[in-house]
């Protein structure tokens, strides 16, 4: 799950040190078990930027498999293939007292022109591509995503 949040042209990413070194990532993680995408998403972005962040919209859906050497510097698991949904919404206020994620050295706000300039240093090729998602207009219903009761019984 991963957040893209835009104001005024910048994009909030997060700073994050892994084995290969310092990457850049849009604010993401894991869905963990009993809650949604749009859930994942608001948690992952609440502890990792310490932002309130609301859903608005699905900006895509992406699936991707990490290249001879994974983002962290380690040997790539053939059989993994990473899923994310990407969201765009609101960013609430920072709480100054929460501390950031395990691993994440700090938040930065970069423009499209910075972004496309660090690709060297992205998490994933997904950074860049939903932030273009998004700046392309794509912008997809919440509902569009059906969580089945089952999921928090």
């Amino acid at each position: 799950m991963a957040a893209v949040i835009e104001q005024d042209g910048r994009f909030l990413l997060v700073e994050e040190q892994t084995q290969g070194g310092l990457r850049l990532n849009n604010p993401a993680g894991h869905l963990e078990p009993g809650e949604s995408p749009a859930q994942a998403c608001v948690r992952e972005t609440l502890e990792e930027t310490s932002h309130a962040f609301k859903p608005t919209a699905l900006v895509g859906v992406y699936l991707a498999r990490p290249g001879a050497a994974d983002a962290d510097g380690g040997a790539a698991d053939p059989g993994l293939t990473y899923l994310r949904f990407a969201f765009c919404g609101e960013l609430g206020a920072a709480d100054p007292r929460r501390p950031l994620d395990h691993g994440i050295v700090r938040t930065l706000w970069m423009d499209e022109g910075e972004l496309r300039a660090s690709r060297a240093r992205h998490r994933s090729p997904l950074v860049l591509r939903c932030v273009s998602d998004y700046l392309a207009g794509r912008r997809h219903p919440l509902d569009l995503i059906h969580c089945d009761p089952s999921l928090w019984a």
